[in-house]
């Protein structure tokens, strides 16, 4: 009987699956690698700490975000719309922010894409102009997955992901890993000024603005009848996908840091360059481990650039409560990366520093859908009876406070240089910014 149950659950997560697993590939793709490589080369395992808590406060907000869809039929850029036009009684705010959504959805595009340029680039030899203009064509993969069932995409993710999964097992087996100095780096941890560009580019790689938008929009879509029982099973089948895929990406993430610390910490501590990592793997495990390092790049920037196309979708959809051909959003999207790609390309930028800034970009505008997503999912007229606990709330307060404040110590370390008067001016604004969001969205 334990048997049957277990199957029987087994197959109704399978049929349910989707919505974690499709968003969970934000948080495998090419920025993470930027960042990731950069943070093991440079410090070895010390900043491991920082990949399992930024992947526990990932984990919590896209729980809350798949929630908020189930349990009010909405997903967070309507919510967000609604809430803005009800409090602040503005047109204007509504553009703002969508501006600063679509500025984040930009960013993070920019990372996968830049992935899928630069696994052409070192897979096949195709010069990183040409690459940047191939790379493209990717948007054609999601075109034609999403012409039938979305059940088809679906699938294109679990390969995505056993793809990943696998391939960074197996990096992990060749290089292997000293556990001394993984539990040493959570007792003495790795902070300060000369790191936290990376481990808030760590925080942007993993807790995602375009993701939260997303999920509740892939839980929303499951709903079909909308009863107050389906909303509960579905919340159980949402939490348990979470968990697995979510402890899959940080397993992923970690590997990825591990493997970079291994290799390059410190004989090549200043790799600058995703290829140029590819080059020193291949005397040092051989050619197959550094192909395989290659293709796990070229399928993130593949899966999470669709996840990318499907959150801007949702943004347009619900800021602006307007309708546009899925077509002609997918392919202007990958229009406007195609050229500042090409520019950096042809300027001679080091495409690992522009993976790990727009990480850094991210992590600072990931207060226009937390803050949101933590008020609403507190608000009882909007959950109903699957509002918050006071614990998942003050968890999830804590983790957007952490966010907040490794950000804010970001500005105040970037601003230093430039004398105190300009550095609490821009620590003030940048503390009005989030007073504005609780104010729209908590009234």
């Amino acid at each position: 009987m334990g048997i049957r149950r277990v199957v029987r659950a087994s197959r109704e997560l399978f049929i349910y699956s989707g919505p974690a697993l499709i968003t969970s590939l934000a948080y495998m793709d090419p920025g993470n690698y930027g960042t990731d490589i950069q943070a093991g080369a440079s410090f070895n395992y010390g900043l491991l700490w920082t990949v399992w808590m930024a992947n526990l406060m990932a984990m919590l907000l896209q729980y809350l975000s798949g929630k908020l869809g189930i349990a009010t039929g909405k997903d967070l850029a309507e919510l967000v719309r609604e809430s803005l036009q009800k409090n602040v009684h503005s047109r204007f705010n509504i553009y703002l922010n969508w501006i600063g959504a679509e500025a984040a959805a930009a960013a993070t595009d920019l990372a996968e894409y830049l992935g899928t340029v630069i696994a052409l680039n070192i897979l096949f030899g195709v010069p990183l102009l040409y690459a940047s203009i191939f790379g493209a064509a990717d948007i054609l993969i999601l075109l034609v997955l999403t012409q039938g069932r979305f059940r088809t995409l679906e699938y294109f993710f679990m390969l995505a992901v056993s793809i990943l999964s696998l391939g960074f097992l197996y990096e992990i087996i060749v290089a292997g890993l000293n556990i001394p100095e993984m539990v040493h780096s959570f007792v003495s941890p790795v902070f300060g000024s000369g790191s936290i560009v990376l481990i808030v580019g760590i925080v942007g790689a993993t807790v995602m603005p375009h993701a939260l938008y997303v999920h509740s929009t892939l839980t929303r879509n499951k709903l079909v009848d909308r009863t107050v029982k389906e909303k509960k099973r579905f919340l159980t089948l949402h939490t348990r996908e979470s968990i697995f895929c979510f402890t899959i990406a940080g397993m992923v993430n970690a590997a990825i840091l591990i493997v970079s610390a291994v290799t390059f910490f410190p004989k090549f501590s200043d790799v600058s360059a995703v290829d140029e990592a590819y080059r020193i793997m291949i005397p040092i495990y051989g050619s197959l481990a550094a192909i395989v390092f290659a293709v796990t790049l070229l399928f993130s920037g593949l899966a999470s650039s669709a996840t990318g196309t499907l959150a801007g979708q949702t943004i347009m959809d619900g800021l602006l409560g307007t309708k546009i051909n899925k077509t002609a959003r997918r392919i202007i999207t990958r229009v406007v990366n195609v050229f500042p790609t090409t520019i950096a390309v042809l300027l001679g930028i080091d495409p690992l520093s522009l993976l790990i800034y727009s990480q850094v970009l991210l992590s600072l505008m990931i207060a226009l859908p937390m803050i949101p997503l933590l008020t609403f999912t507190a608000k009882k007229d909007f959950m109903g009876q699957l509002v918050n606990k006071r614990l998942t709330t003050i968890l999830a307060v804590l983790t957007g406070a952490v966010i907040v404040g490794l950000n804010t110590y970001l500005v105040y370390d970037l601003m230093a240089p430039f004398g105190v008067y300009l550095q609490a001016m821009i620590l003030a604004v940048y503390g009005v910014y989030h007073l504005y969001l609780v104010y729209a969205t908590w009234r």
